[in-house]
């Protein structure tokens, strides 16, 4: 009698979400099946705005007024901040006010691209410049946080059964990968520097590379897994104990400390919520504490309250002040040093 394998541990309520988890598919022979990447969806402070009024939001902060056609709600088209960064020259002679307009567009193009990219593949929400109206104030934004929590919350959602796309800061999870599992990781034998700061002359310094940049090698056909889904599945269910990457993060590391910068490395260690507007999801270092060099208890059970949290959207939402839906999450963010184990 065929004996049809059960993914998870054996206490069935480790795993509250596990009926819905896409695993099944794979157990029922759906293994060529895969998440497209894609841009993911914006939340933010929803606003009601007329195109025109749009127009003249565009103008004031971004220095440009985009065609209607541009246009698509609250969302702006790509290669319309695109051409309009082309065209503007910054020189020392430029005026300071198209110089802040020059650094909001392409802010807007990192928010909106990279860091929590739109689903529509060519659109960026509008949304953002309310962050970045007041740009000396913007580094205040633990914008870290908020990528984290919308990376986290499309890992969750695209987790369940007949997801087909997944969106977020996914480099981030490409780049845990490489750092982790071996047989994954490019140009295998190549040398990974850190790329510290270059100094140009006496008065400049670039800053250092992304951690990322570690992998800037040779990708090759002989030594680079390719995108092939079965290939990579086979390796993974094949992986040997040696093959993954054990070793808690090294927090004397100078490679990590560089990155960091200014920023409490104890905070990593904080019990706390993400928080990106609509989206709120909890930190748990207490359940992998030996990624953090120290001894692993038995964690409480999960707090599956959390979980009405994902039913909370951005739908039929419009004027809703997140501040105060989420006025209990951000009092416990307000208190974040305080649950560091």
């Amino acid at each position: 009698m065929d004996r049809r394998p059960v993914y998870g541990p054996r206490d069935g309520t480790v795993l509250s979400q596990q009926s819905q988890h896409r695993s099944d598919e794979i157990l029922d022979g759906d293994i060529d099946e895969v998440l497209q990447a894609k841009r993911a969806d914006v939340s933010g402070t929803d606003l009601e705005r007329t195109s025109v009024q749009w127009q003249e939001y565009c103008m004031q902060y971004i220095g440009f007024a985009p065609e209607e056609g541009a246009l698509k709600g609250s969302r702006l088209q790509v290669k319309a901040i695109i051409d309009h960064i082309s065209r503007v020259h910054i020189t020392p002679d430029t005026p300071h006010l198209t110089v802040v307009q020059y650094a909001r567009a392409v802010a807007l193009l990192l928010l909106g691209g990279t860091m929590c990219p739109d689903s529509s593949g060519n659109l960026v929400s509008l949304l953002y410049l309310a962050k970045l109206r007041i740009y000396s104030s913007s580094r205040n934004y633990s914008w870290g946080n908020a990528v984290l929590a919308f990376l986290y919350r499309e890992l969750c959602n695209a987790s369940e059964k007949g997801k087909a796309a997944i969106g977020g800061a996914l480099q981030l999870v490409q780049i845990w990968v490489w750092s982790r599992i071996i047989p994954l990781c490019p140009g295998l034998g190549a040398a990974h520097v850190h790329m510290g700061p270059h100094q140009i002359d006496n008065n400049r310094v670039l800053p250092g590379a992304p951690y990322g940049a570690m992998w800037n090698c040779e990708h090759t056909f002989t030594r680079t897994v390719r995108t092939t889904v079965r290939v990579i599945r086979n390796i993974l269910d094949e992986m040997q104990y040696d093959q993954f990457i054990w070793p808690p993060y090294d927090m004397e590391s100078n490679v990590i400390m560089a990155y960091a910068g200014d920023f409490n490395p104890q905070l990593w260690r904080s019990i706390c919520p993400l928080i990106f507007y609509v989206i709120v999801e909890m930190h748990h270092p207490e359940r992998v504490l030996r990624q953090f060099g120290m001894m692993q208890n038995i964690p409480d059970q999960p707090d599956t309250r959390d979980m009405s949290l994902h039913k909370i959207t951005r739908s039929n939402r419009t004027g809703t002040d997140w501040v105060l839906q989420h006025i209990l999450y951000i009092t416990r963010w307000q208190r974040r040093y305080d649950t560091v184990i």
